[in-house]
């Protein structure tokens, strides 16, 4: 098979997953790719991501009930904290792990879009599920379950949304963020339909409810419609516009194709996504199968985020994690970190990824994770993802010089035996000056991978 088809392949599971797994090396040689977009589609039945309920059993709110509530509020910080950071691990071992790569993908692009962020762990898993459960489904599905989802509605402050005091947040967001985009409607629009979700809340067990006492039932004017509306007919009339499918679309296009949108394209998958009554999984096929995804400016021309960097080296190189909260603390260094959005906006993409601390250490982690050097980076400082981290610096620094990770190098040796390692690991091998490569003197397949993985080039998707 020609090196073509090995481009090709490459592209594919990058963008529609996270890179190839060591077990689908061997493949991107002898497979064409509508073998492996079949079974980027393929969907298996759901698991849900979860974590430890231990810490809320009995005997720990019976030992909980002894403290004073300052103690009392602490502990319940550190129980939320740790239960977070083990969905966000859950999270991120299904990017590496899981055989359903289009859906984890999927899944990853709604978590930065309906992005919010709040300390209760129940709520996150629940909006986490969510996205991943809807993440190829039909995008009204996914809208309304979001717009429920308490996680969301605390996020925005639609809890407070009430009549005669409506809170704008919530319905603004869903119009410039989630849906239409600006310039699609007016401030008369977003105060009307704060309107129509006053009372949209949930209760103390994180239900979603519709509390009739707080709803403002008057008539409302909303996008050129009148009626008694409620925030469920607000959806919908959002869902009719074409700007809806127009800006998902290119949102989508952006983030899967490339940065630089090519209008005639988005519009016609616009048309397509809008007529389909907004299935993702339609618009998402006729994306991957077409011809101009594979032109040659899409292919390498998308800086990875951090996670997709950290969830690729990890899914060539088998590992075995025996610290795996090590991985919070890289996702927090390189600026990206799940269930924690800088803002409603969610991540930044391309060039924003790159300063030149994150680059160093980006460049320094196969490294680092093969043991070679140690890692001696700190948050920076004007980081809101830090969290405080900034007067734990030392420690930080002592606790994390030895990542402990072992990696199977002989299953890698065995993989790449008798191939050029660049072919796989790089998406523009070409513009590859192999002599920077070699800066070892040990020449073995494993320096090898390293060194690839610690070029510039191997930071493009």
């Amino acid at each position: 098979m020609s090196s073509e088809s090995v481009i090709r392949n490459k592209h594919l599971l990058w963008r529609a997953g996270f890179g190839a797994g060591i077990n689908q090396i061997e493949d991107l040689t002898n497979k064409i790719s509508n073998y492996f977009l079949n079974s980027l589609l393929k969907e298996e039945p759901f698991t849900y991501i979860n974590y430890d309920t231990q810490d809320t059993d009995t005997e720990t709110m019976d030992y909980m009930n002894e403290k004073s509530p300052a103690e009392k509020r602490k502990e319940i910080q550190k129980i939320n904290r740790r239960q977070n950071e083990e969905l966000n691990l859950n999270f991120l071992y299904k990017m590496v792990t899981g055989t359903e790569q289009l859906r984890e993908k999927m899944a990853f692009f709604w978590h930065g879009h309906f992005a919010s962020r709040v300390q209760n762990p129940k709520f996150n898993r629940q909006i986490l599920n969510v996205i991943r459960k809807n993440a190829l489904g039909n995008f009204r599905e996914l809208l309304f379950e979001v717009s429920q989802a308490p996680a969301m509605l605390n996020f925005l402050n639609n809890q407070q949304n009430k009549k005669d005091h409506p809170n704008e947040n919530f319905a603004r967001e869903v119009m410039e963020l989630f849906t239409m985009g600006r310039g699609n409607y007016t401030e008369k629009d977003i105060r009307e339909g704060a309107r129509a979700f006053t009372g949209w809340g949930y209760d103390k067990e994180g239900n979603f409810q519709e509390r009739k006492k707080l709803h403002d039932e008057g008539s409302k004017t909303f996008l050129g419609k009148t009626g008694n509306f409620t925030g469920s007919e607000v959806l919908d009339i959002i869902l009719e516009q074409k700007a809806t499918s127009r800006f998902i679309t290119a949102k989508i296009y952006r983030f899967f194709v490339n940065e630089i949108e090519d209008k005639a394209i988005i519009d016609q998958l616009a048309d397509h996504f809008y007529e389909s009554g907004y299935d993702i999984k339609k618009l998402m096929f006729e994306i991957f199968s077409s011809s101009w995804f594979y032109d040659q400016k899409n292919i390498g021309n998308r800086i990875k985020s951090p996670i997709e960097l950290m969830a690729g080296i990890m899914r060539t190189l088998p590992m075995n994690i025996q610290n795996p909260e090590n991985l919070i603390v890289y996702q927090k260094l390189l600026g990206q970190m799940l269930l924690y959005p800088p803002n409603v906006s969610g991540w930044p993409t391309g060039k924003s990824w790159i300063d030149s601390s994150t680059l160093m250490l980006r460049l320094q982690i196969p490294q680092i994770w093969s043991g070679l050097r140690p890692l001696e980076y700190s948050p920076r400082p004007d980081d809101d993802i830090d969290m405080g981290m900034k007067s734990r610096e030392n420690a930080l620094n002592k606790a994390f010089k030895n990542p402990n990770i072992t990696i199977d190098w002989d299953r890698v040796e065995n993989v790449f035996s008798g191939k050029n390692p660049a072919e796989y690991l790089i998406q523009n091998s070409k513009s590859l000056d192999m002599n920077s490569v070699k800066n070892f003197s040990d020449n073995s397949i494993k320096m090898n991978v390293i060194n690839l993985m610690s070029t510039p080039e191997y930071q493009l998707m």
